[in-house]
């Protein structure tokens, strides 16, 4: 009879053959594995390390069906055997898991893998399906706390895709005053910390109480400047907030956005003070004193206009002569700005500026100018994660800071930057403008034809060799998701031969598509290989090779290779659908 069948703990075995517990786990597992798999290393079918990664999960089954799928191949290696008992679960590290917690995920029956043999970083989830159940659940009872602040609407996502305000208005908020209690902790914070500076100052290495003592007032000062906003009750009532997950797994949310259809009725007859029509009552201010409303009075379906009962009464210009005179001023203003181009780029300017900020409203601006922002209704999961998500969302954060709150004060505010600082602010706005995305020719003649898809494209190339666009530098790197899962085992292979070599690629040729593609991430990883379409490209040499060697289209031109139609092995999720879609 075994130790263990006697009842003993693990750590009562340790202690009785003077080993270590994690040991003693180990020979355990070991000894847990299929019997049919420990007969094959019994008869040395397998090797011991083969036998150890089987041990990342329990289940018999599974076990053998690894065994059987892999054993008549030339390739067993113990990484393998790893990835297809695991090919179906999460990582303990995954935004999701880590939002849930193990111990809750556990609680609630779930199941998770690990590997006593090797690092796992926390293991594997088993249970997707109950861990997505534990997630939606939290998400909900999180956002029914925060829809009783009082707003309008709250919409909930594991994953807020990027640009998800976009189109929408941000309130302005005030972060919340310091209680007196708060105030005193801070001030006793910063001088413990200058004190065991002072006292420390000059040694070469910090002991380790003394470090993590440093550390911990940092996160607890820190902490105080994550202030919480409050907005005004007649904001809250017409605005709404999102709550989702995170890239470190910790709640986000993200309050105070007005969606178009729920902005106050513009009242015309209130004035602002630059004689623009204003939103009543907007951001929570007291709307202005109503201005004497004339009223309408209908005879006979006609308007009639109760001032023509005084002849002697000066009555307003009629419409169309208006609109004549300011034909005429119209042009004498664009006359002008043509001939004082400091004035025209801040113009531009300050129209790029109420399109690309929420706080802003381009309603009833003269400079039709505009930045017609494109939205990715199409996207890989994670890009609001990227490098350059993640740039773009801090430049515009340090701009919305520094951006006057109120509309009326943005012209002159503007004309107080320097010019190196309006050329920052400029090619930030107008960065929102680009849209160099793929998109399926209209076959029925509207607006996205081949043509015109071409012509984008090879525009938006352009513009990447003028600033030196580099796609390995701003992060990019190829993954099942992004790219080697959604293309047919050809353009795998040839993705491999050009980014690490044709001995890499014959490593992997016999592979099915899901491990060949798994593999193909771990060998293109650090090679800097890009597919065509995020390749730096010669437009000089695109448009000769065009003009003297392509096959003509239906409009006499072709498209690059990448953009024409793959028949081998089409994958289903891209057979009818474009890549991406520009939308307005």
């Amino acid at each position: 009879m075994t130790q263990r069948e006697k009842g003993r703990t693990e750590e009562e075995i340790a202690a009785a053959f003077f080993t270590s517990v994690n040991v003693v786990k180990q020979r355990l597992r070991l000894a847990s594995i299929s019997p049919a798999l420990l007969d094959v290393y019994a008869d040395d079918g397998m090797s011991l390390e083969q036998l150890m990664a089987f041990t990342v999960t329990a289940d018999h089954g599974r076990q053998e069906q690894v065994w059987q799928a892999i054993s008549g191949s030339w390739q067993k290696e113990p990484y393998q055997i790893r990835r297809m008992l695991t090919e179906k679960t999460v990582r303990a590290s995954d935004r999701r898991a880590v939002f849930v917690g193990l111990d809750a995920y556990e609680a609630a029956g779930g199941v998770v893998l690990r590997d006593l043999f090797q690092s796992d970083d926390g293991g594997w989830l088993e249970g997707v399906a109950l861990l997505d159940g534990l997630v939606a659940g939290k998400l909900k009872a999180e956002a029914e706390t925060i829809a009783a602040e009082g707003w309008k609407w709250i919409e909930v996502a594991s994953d807020l895709p990027y640009g998800h305000t976009r189109g929408l208005r941000e309130l302005d908020g005030v972060s919340a005053d310091l209680t007196t209690e708060e105030q005193a902790t801070i001030e006793a914070l910063e001088t413990e910390y200058a004190k065991l500076e002072a006292e420390h100052d000059g040694a070469d290495e910090l002991p380790d109480e003394i470090d993590q003592r440093l550390g911990e007032i940092e996160t607890a000062l820190g902490a105080f400047n994550d202030r919480p906003v409050i907005y005004q009750p007649a904001d809250i009532v017409r605005a709404g907030a999102f709550v989702g997950i995170d890239a470190e797994g910790k709640l986000l949310v993200d309050r105070g956005y007005v969606r178009p259809e729920d902005e106050v009725p513009v009242t015309e007859l209130e004035q602002g003070s630059g004689g623009e029509p204003v939103t009543a009552a907007m951001d929570g201010d007291e709307p202005s004193a109503p201005a004497v409303q004339r009223a309408v009075i209908i005879i006979g379906g006609q308007v009639a206009d109760p001032e023509d009962e005084d002849d002697d009464a000066v009555k307003p210009l009629p419409d169309r002569l208006l609109t004549e005179l300011t034909a005429e001023r119209t042009l004498a203003l664009r006359n002008k700005l043509a001939i004082t181009p400091s004035v025209a780029f801040q113009a531009v300017l300050h129209k790029f500026c109420l399109d690309v900020f929420s706080r802003y409203s381009s309603f009833g601006t003269a400079m039709e100018v505009s930045v017609r922002s494109v939205s990715f209704s199409m996207q890989a999961q994670g890009l609001k994660d990227t490098q350059a998500a993640k740039a773009i969302d801090a430049r515009h954060k340090t701009w919305e800071e520094r951006l006057p709150k109120d509309k009326t004060g943005l012209w002159d505010w503007l004309t107080g930057l320097t010019g190196d600082e309006q050329a920052a602010l400029f090619a930030h706005c107008a960065s929102f403008g680009v849209n160099a995305l793929y998109e399926k020719a209209d076959r029925y003649g509207g607006s996205a034809t081949r043509h015109a898809v071409e012509q984008r494209i090879a525009d938006a190339d352009r513009i990447a060799l003028a600033v030196d666009l580099d796609m390995v530098a701003s992060g990019w790197r190829p993954t099942v998701e992004n790219y080697l899962g959604r293309v047919p085992k050809r353009r795998i292979l040839e993705a491999v031969r050009e980014g690490a070599g044709e001995p890499a690629a014959q490593l992997i040729d016999h592979l099915k598509k899901g491990d060949m593609a798994k593999e193909a991430e771990r060998l293109l990883a650090e090679t800097g290989w890009l597919p065509e379409p995020l390749r730096m490209v010669d437009v000089d040499v695109e448009q000769a090779t065009a003009a003297g060697a392509a096959e003509p289209t239906g409009n006499g031109e072709a498209l690059p290779e990448f953009l024409a139609s793959d028949d081998e092995e089409t994958p289903a999720d891209q057979s009818d659908e474009p890549h991406m879609i520009a939308a307005e």
